[in-house]
């Protein structure tokens, strides 16, 4: 709970973010995440179990130019540490298999992949951060994976999205909720670091439909981190010509900021929160249109939580 002593001390947050984790872990090292387009698709993708990807997803909205510019890994990880030293001022990096399905390939084929990216500069990379679908992971790569916790934190991040199989269905996942639940008892005593990812506001879930994530999250031990998105219509995406058809309500930034609050207490208090939104490129985005920059709004929901006095699983 805040009291007065952690209201006094600068950057304090009610909640456990990720920011103050890195922090703290890596005794005070500026850590930053490196991007990385390993040239994956995605089993919805190239007609395995679909085409057309999920219906929200256009890649490009959030995958930086460098990584989509850069034909080779070695490339990408150089100008992506570059940019973030002279940006961020890093001192340590992490190297993030982001855009698509990272595990979509033979496991010795991975392993190539990954063996490039953490051999530049061994010395400055803390850690292996791979995204993927719960579809997408077996036991052969799952113990790939924890062959680099020797030497480096790996955390394994999938797309929960939402926790019903309607919605999934609607969205053109091509994957179940009881996949995800299978693959996290894969998990269940692994060295992996475990993050789910998901979506909040599609349409036609109402506000206690998206609160019970929470409890879903909540039970399974293996969870680590969580990324918690707000749904937003790009270009180039399937939902993004449905939405200039028809549009359909989305999240103004008050009313996100109202739903983490009433979402941040019931989440169980170890999880570490790696973001409370999501952003893509302006040019790619349709809606909502916040109008503010990503530090504006990571202040606008920090502002909220902070005067109401919400606390992350004060109610778990």
């Amino acid at each position: 709970m805040q009291n007065e002593l952690t209201a006094a001390i600068p950057g304090f947050k009610n909640y456990n973010n990720y920011g103050a984790w890195l922090r703290k872990k890596y005794n005070g090292q500026r850590v930053f995440k490196v991007i990385v387009d390993g040239g994956f698709t995605c089993p919805n993708r190239d007609g395995s179990k679909g085409f057309g990807g999920c219906t929200y997803c256009n890649v490009d909205s959030f995958t930086p130019s460098v990584s989509r510019d850069n034909p080779s890994i070695r490339e990408q990880v150089i100008k992506g540490m570059e940019r973030a030293r002279n940006g961020n001022k890093a001192d340590k990096f992490i190297i993030y298999f982001q855009p698509n399905t990272n595990t979509y390939a033979p496991t010795h084929y991975l392993k190539m992949l990954y063996d490039e990216a953490l051999s530049i500069e061994p010395e400055n990379i803390v850690g292996l951060s791979v995204g993927t679908r719960p579809d997408c992971i077996d036991a052969e790569k799952i113990a790939l994976l924890e062959s680099y916790t020797d030497r480096f934190d790996v955390d394994l991040e999938m797309g929960m999205e939402s926790i019903y199989n309607d919605t999934l269905g609607q969205i053109n996942r091509g994957c179940t909720h009881d996949e995800l639940i299978k693959t996290l008892a894969l998990l269940e005593n692994s060295k992996l670091d475990v993050c789910v990812h998901t979506i909040f506001g599609f349409p036609w879930e109402t506000k206690q439909m998206m609160l019970a994530y929470a409890d879903e999250i909540n039970r399974f031990p293996q969870i680590k981190f969580v990324k918690f998105h707000h749904l937003h219509i790009v270009e180039g995406s399937i939902m993004g010509v449905k939405y200039k058809r028809e549009p359909f309500k989305l999240f103004s930034l008050p009313e996100y900021a109202d739903f983490l609050c009433e979402l941040l207490p019931l989440v169980r208090p170890d999880i570490v929160i790696q973001r409370l939104f999501g952003l893509s490129d302006r040019e790619l985005l349709i809606a909502p249109n916040w109008e503010l920059k990503k530090s504006e709004i990571q202040h606008f929901i920090d502002e909220a939580i902070r005067t109401r006095g919400i606390v992350q699983g004060s109610a778990y």
